[in-house]
């Protein structure tokens, strides 16, 4: 599905406000050093000087070395170098900075979109989900394993370890994750945190609830005018570097639902693209509901993760509730 005129001009602008705003914070930056670096302006106005003066020199005629400039701009470069940090600022407290350092805030990098671009592409073409609001409250930092005990807890915790490494080694291995268990344990919960952090090394993320994954698939496979649009989809549903499906269990199933999954899988598969599963599901369930081949596909190419427990976001709901009556 491609962008229309209107997203695509609303991303750009995105990256002219970036720009802009980093501008601007190293306008201020720059402004403070001048008043508290002594010396400081007059180093980059001699800059300045110095090249104006070169230039109307060689245009008067004369022969001058330009390796005799570079080597008088090199050494005022140094002198400002030495003035920035003996006044204890860093050596790139005067450098442009960017939200993305590949593309320097412009969406490409060459002719090609940056990751970042191909990412705000499917933020507004599939993210119903809101990945990155959800990441707000569900992430590493807040992830606990204070709600479990026992056998739950060393699931909890093998879990957890196998989530990380699947992060450490997404750039160099390929490695898919089946995360079930009763609900209420943070299976979702758990997959958030690890779509985030693969988000945040720069990677295409598409996080959707299977029943909006396949009512978007339907609505498009069942409309005779979309067929541009579906195969627009699969390719992107198909290639981006990471696929969260969550809570797989909750879509009205059929057999369109389960010839979709198993294609689905099975691409991803064959094009080496990660894939995350969450589901309240029982293996048993899921062979029974699924097929087998679906079955057969996730147990031999999925890492097979099970949380138990209790229901915490029941435990949660009690405690907010009893906390609101104390007040």
């Amino acid at each position: 599905m491609a962008l229309t005129n209107a997203q695509y001009d609303a991303i750009m602008h995105e990256y002219e406000e970036r720009r802009s705003l980093h501008r601007q914070e190293l306008e201020e930056r720059q402004r403070y050093v001048y008043d508290n670096v002594p010396g400081y302006k007059e180093l980059e106005d001699e800059i300045a000087t110095v090249s104006v003066d070169f230039a109307k020199r060689r245009l008067s005629g004369e022969r001058l070395d330009r390796s005799a400039l570079k080597k008088q701009l090199s050494e005022i470069s140094r002198q400002k170098l030495t003035l920035l940090t003996e006044a204890g600022f860093s050596s790139d407290f005067l450098d442009m900075g960017y939200t993305c350092q590949d593309c320097k805030d412009t969406g490409y990098i060459g002719n090609e979109k940056c990751h970042c671009f191909k990412q705000k592409i499917i933020e507004t073409l599939y993210d119903k989900s809101n990945l990155k609001m959800l990441a707000k409250s569900a992430n590493f930092k807040l992830l606990s394993d204070k709600y479990y005990k026992g056998e739950d807890l060393k699931r909890f915790h093998g879990a957890v370890r196998t989530s990380e490494d699947f992060i450490n080694n997404f750039n160099s291995d390929y490695q898919n994750l089946f995360i079930y268990g009763t609900v209420g344990t943070g299976k979702s919960f758990l997959s958030i945190c690890v779509a985030n952090e693969i988000l945040k090394k720069g990677h295409s993320v598409i996080y959707f609830s299977s029943s909006a994954l396949f009512e978007m698939l339907s609505e498009y496979a069942f409309d005779i005018k979309a067929k541009q649009e579906l195969r627009a989809f699969y390719d992107d549903l198909y290639n981006c570097e990471l696929l969260v499906i969550d809570d797989l269990g909750t879509e009205r199933f059929n057999s369109f639902v389960a010839s979709e999954l198993f294609s689905c899988i099975n691409e991803r598969d064959n094009r080496k693209k990660s894939t995350i599963i969450t589901t309240n599901l029982s293996l048993e369930n899921l062979q029974s509901i699924y097929s087998e081949r679906i079955f057969s596909r996730v147990t031999s190419n999925f890492k097979l993760l099970k949380l138990s427990g209790q229901d915490i976001r029941k435990i949660k709901k009690i405690a907010r509730k009893e906390s609101e009556e104390l007040q």
